[in-house]
């Protein structure tokens, strides 16, 4: 059993032992090729809290910082991560992410960059429109809605994909994908709270 697994099965045990965790929307993530998970950031814990409740594996971007020591990075490789350098134009980390998804895996980004401590969503980076528009993957919004703490209510909404192709169509400048992709995650969020409220 690889690393990711095993890391998959302890996590999912500990938040549901922990946690009160519910799903919603699982169907709108496709069973195969690229997809592109675009999620609003609100603990550390949300990398492993999406992958934990996957069925599918899923790789994702970390800041540069974590993989400087080598207990770390070995751990982040071999889970499927890859480093990332915040505050600039990171090519060799687009590279990266977009021959991830050429090859069919499931991405996973939090366009906002660091974690919104009030959990506010606010405006995201251009990096995740550019992976949208350059890629063929579908591009999932999602939304983490509640608290990590003990025996918290916590919740993961899966949004339908975005329609990219009318985004292509009228030539859309990364940022501006970026922008609508976070709308449909904050709807998702204005939804939740409008049904649980």
């Amino acid at each position: 059993m690889s690393l990711y697994r095993i890391g998959r099965a302890l996590f999912r045990t500990f938040f549901s032992l922990f946690m009160r965790v519910r799903v919603v929307g699982r169907e709108n993530i496709p069973e195969t090729g690229p997809v592109l998970l675009c999620s609003n950031h609100i603990s550390n814990l949300d990398p492993t809290l999406l992958g934990s409740f996957m069925s599918r594996s899923m790789t994702f971007m970390a800041k540069e910082e974590l993989f400087e020591k080598k207990l770390v990075n070995a751990v982040l490789t071999r889970v499927g991560a890859f480093p990332v350098k915040r505050g600039s134009s990171d090519r060799r980390a687009l590279k990266k992410g977009l021959g991830l998804l050429e090859e069919g895996h499931v991405l996973c980004l939090f366009p906002e960059g660091t974690r919104s401590r009030t959990g506010e969503i606010r405006s995201g980076l251009a990096g995740s429109g550019f992976f949208a528009l350059r890629s063929k993957a579908a591009v999932v919004p999602v939304v983490i809605v509640g608290s990590y703490k003990l025996f918290g209510r916590i919740t993961i909404i899966y949004g339908p994909p975005v329609d990219m192709d009318s985004m292509r169509e009228k030539k859309a400048d990364a940022a501006e994908a970026t922008e609508t992709i976070m709308e449909q995650i904050r709807g998702l969020k204005k939804e939740h709270m409008e049904k649980s409220g």
